[in-house]
């Protein structure tokens, strides 16, 4: 079947139906000798692809283990994740084989849906790490250099993924944001702005890359989700690198509620390095106290439930969740 500018040959749509332990390679989704097979070779170069998601956040993941630059180019991934004329997704993520200096098992490229490169996606490195253990790269923990830069993935006996996220960054400057700094280690905490005709109180914090986090009272009624959204994220006289925006309830002293805006795709089910950047937000403006050592404090997405850690001993943020296979499938690129 032939849908805009890609050919799409044998997608398979049940994610149980992969977890066979067998499984290495998604070339096997495809017989070869199929003739929709032959008739889409011949029309043009093909990708193998699988798609995961992560609370709904999904992904296109290449397995590009033998290379050090993605296979496809931003304007190819901007085509593919098209939900109406592609496969559909948030992103495309690269699985490339580690750089030569540094301790590394492997490295994480990522383009989103409008073909912009971020520097680390939370959800989607879940995926990832899922995506490897599927290729046959059965181990513990993976170490994946990002642009954001080492992040760890520990697959859980539960079949979840805790990653080892790093520090939260809260100099203002270097999140980045123009807004002025207000709180202890130059950071900007519930800063007033202006921004599409309203007046916000903005938490600064990168996790690799940058968010505003707003407290609301209430997220349906506080919000024009599809109007504050993209007016926040692309102010840069805010936020010259542009931000992802992420909008929280408190539930309780233990739970978050949120929606996100993210940058360069746009509203999202789910958001990880946002979910750890407005935990620690909370905790520092006050919102929330800060749970006790082995404790986590659960942040409800329109996707699902995450649960995040911020450990006083080493400053690090601990991110457990999901990462799904949804199918594999062979594309036509054109």
């Amino acid at each position: 079947m032939k849908i805009g500018g890609f050919y799409y040959l044998s997608v398979l749509s049940m994610a149980t139906a992969f977890t066979a332990p067998s499984y290495s390679r998604i070339s096997r989704v495809v017989p070869k000798s199929s003739s929709s097979f032959l008739s889409a070779k011949a029309a043009g170069d093909t990708i193998e692809f699988a798609k995961y998601e992560g609370l709904g956040n999904d992904f296109i993941l290449i397995d590009d283990r033998d290379k050090s630059s993605p296979s496809l180019t931003p304007e190819q991934s901007e085509r593919l994740c098209n939900r109406n004329f592609g496969v559909g997704g948030d992103g495309v993520i690269f699985a490339l084989k580690a750089p030569d200096e540094g301790d590394f098992d492997f490295t994480m490229r990522i383009y989103n849906n409008d073909g912009s490169e971020p520097e680390m996606c939370g959800n989607g490195i879940r995926c990832l790490a899922q995506f490897l253990k599927d290729l046959g790269e059965d181990a513990e923990s993976y170490r994946i250099n990002t642009l954001a830069g080492p992040i760890i993935p520990v697959m859980n006996a539960d079949n979840t993924i805790t990653v080892d996220m790093g520090e939260p960054i809260l100099d203002g400057p270097s999140v980045p944001t123009t807004l002025t700094p207000n709180s202890e280690h130059n950071s900007v905490v519930e800063q007033t702005h202006n921004c599409n005709g309203k007046e916000w109180k903005i938490s600064m914090v990168s996790m690799g890359n940058p968010h505003a986090i707003i407290f609301v009272d209430d997220l349906e009624k506080d919000v024009d989700f599809e109007s504050d959204g993209p007016a926040l994220e692309s102010d840069t006289s805010a936020f010259p690198a542009r931000t992802n925006v992420e909008f929280v309830q408190v539930m309780s002293p233990t739970h978050l509620k949120m929606k996100v805006w993210e940058r360069g795709a746009g509203p999202t089910l789910a958001c990880g390095t946002g979910t750890c950047a407005l935990v620690v937000a909370a905790i520092r403006a006050g919102k929330i106290p800060r749970p006790t050592k082995g404790e986590s404090v659960k942040v409800t997405l329109p996707g699902g439930d995450l649960f995040i850690e911020w450990r006083e001993e080493n400053n690090k943020v601990y991110m457990t969740g999901p990462g799904t296979k949804s199918f594999n499938g062979v594309a036509l690129l054109k």
